[in-house]
């Protein structure tokens, strides 16, 4: 399956994008970065069949076993992309909201974009690492 991130903005060279790197090449499962620009741009349609997961305060604070075991399970279900969709700083509007397969929450704290990026790709890392029965997670 493959895990598809996208967000809105430039990271450019920063230490966020160098621990983004970091993950991206420890991760075991196919992943892709694609950046859009702040407003407009398009991204193709996902593979089929597909999830989308949208980064929303307003969305669920899973524990990593549980994110784990959801994309374990989309993976077993012949899911081909995950799509993971950082909005722009107005967050996503209520239509993609309503649409999404998940809304997924870093806790209640608002995140600097880079930041929640950095963590999404620390997330999936950790994630895959777990459905693999690696000793990365200790929980």
């Amino acid at each position: 399956m493959l895990l598809h991130v996208i967000a809105r903005g430039k990271i450019g060279r920063s230490p966020e994008a160098e621990l983004i790197e970091r993950y991206e090449k420890r991760i075991g499962w196919p992943i892709r970065f694609t950046e859009l620009p702040e407003t407009g741009g398009r991204v193709a349609e996902p593979a089929s069949p597909g999830r989308t997961v949208l980064l929303d305060e307003r969305g669920r604070n899973l524990s990593s076993e549980e994110f784990a075991a959801i994309l374990s399970r989309w993976r077993d279900e012949g899911v081909r992309e995950a799509r993971f969709v950082l909005g722009a700083a107005d967050g996503h509007p209520a239509e993609e909201r309503d649409g999404a397969d998940l809304l997924l929450a870093f806790g209640k704290a608002t995140w600097p974009h880079l930041l929640a990026r950095a963590m999404l790709a620390e997330q999936l890392y950790r994630a895959t690492t777990i459905v693999a029965g690696h000793p990365y997670h200790r929980g």
